[in-house]
């Protein structure tokens, strides 16, 4: 194959120190160079060694064979959100550190600034140790501005990578997959299929990837600011969660009616698991 860029330029992000990966400071030359013309294909730096679709695709194919071995022992269909769980869990896990600090921090920010507003409420030029206390409340409102910006931003793009080794592993695994398809195969499934699995299914781990967490920290924080209202306003504000609670139901079932639009819709954006585990590797599908 052709080599289409000779001198790929070295991802400063694999040698950046601590602070220059926190607060994307190895992008700068980037931007540099993206201000004053447009970016060239050029301009990209080489892909990190863990990021490549052939380790990526290899590491989940491994799994994916053990699953299919597992599968064939207890007489049933492999499973791959099995085998996906089972490869990047421990990955995906650790960033729920991020979405956890950051929601505690989301709850005590508005504490901070509560405590601030009482101090002016009740302000007394002569009292020297309220000052110092507003003071410390003060730092604590910028202090917890300056954690969200830079764990929001740390998270997104954590979370977002992640999401990004799923679906480059899945291409790699699909697209291995019809190399090697056998002609009965090839007419169960079409190459508008398969097309479609590339360019618009895997596309989705993109966006999964990004609110899962969610799930597990929501209740934690709901329960937080019910703690918080009871113990300003009282028992008042349980009307507000009474509402929240009412709209839960109803706004699963519009979530499922969409749901459905869209499958039966001939450009459904929705991954198709089961399509995706026929074109990935069912062993009576190889040549």
């Amino acid at each position: 194959m052709e080599i289409l860029r000779k001198d790929e330029k070295v991802n400063p992000s694999a040698t950046a120190n601590l602070f220059s990966k926190v607060f994307f400071c190895w992008l700068n030359p980037l931007f540099r160079i993206g201000y004053k013309r447009k970016l060239e294909e050029d301009d990209m730096y080489k892909v990190l060694p863990e990021d490549r679709s052939e380790r990526l695709g290899e590491e989940l194919q491994r799994y994916w064979d053990q699953e299919v071995q597992k599968a064939a022992k207890e007489l049933r269909d492999p499973k791959l959100s099995k085998v996906i769980i089972k490869c990047y869990w421990k990955s995906y896990a650790v960033l729920g550190i991020f979405t956890l600090i950051e929601e505690v921090i989301k709850v005590v920010q508005p504490v901070f600034l509560g405590k601030l507003i009482r101090y002016f409420e009740n302000y007394n030029q002569n009292d020297k140790e309220a000052l110092n206390v507003a003071f410390g409340y003060a730092a604590g409102v910028s202090m917890s501005s300056i954690g969200l910006a830079v764990l929001h931003h740390l998270y997104f793009y954590h979370v977002q990578r992640s999401g990004m080794k799923i679906r480059v592993a899945m291409c790699h695994m699909i697209y291995k997959k019809a190399l090697c398809l056998s002609s009965t195969a090839m007419g169960k499934t079409t190459t508008g299929q398969i097309v479609n699995l590339l360019s618009n299914d895997v596309n989705k781990f993109d966006e999964v990837t990004i609110f899962l967490h969610f799930l597990w920290v929501g209740p934690l924080q709901a329960g937080a600011v019910i703690g918080l209202l009871w113990y300003e306003i009282g028992p008042s504000c349980l009307a507000g969660m009474a509402v929240l609670i009412f709209l839960m139901p109803l706004q699963t079932f519009f979530g499922r009616l969409f749901s459905n639009f869209r499958k039966s819709g001939l450009s459904s954006g929705l991954l198709n698991i089961n399509a995706l585990e026929k074109v990935c590797g069912h062993p009576d599908m190889w040549a």
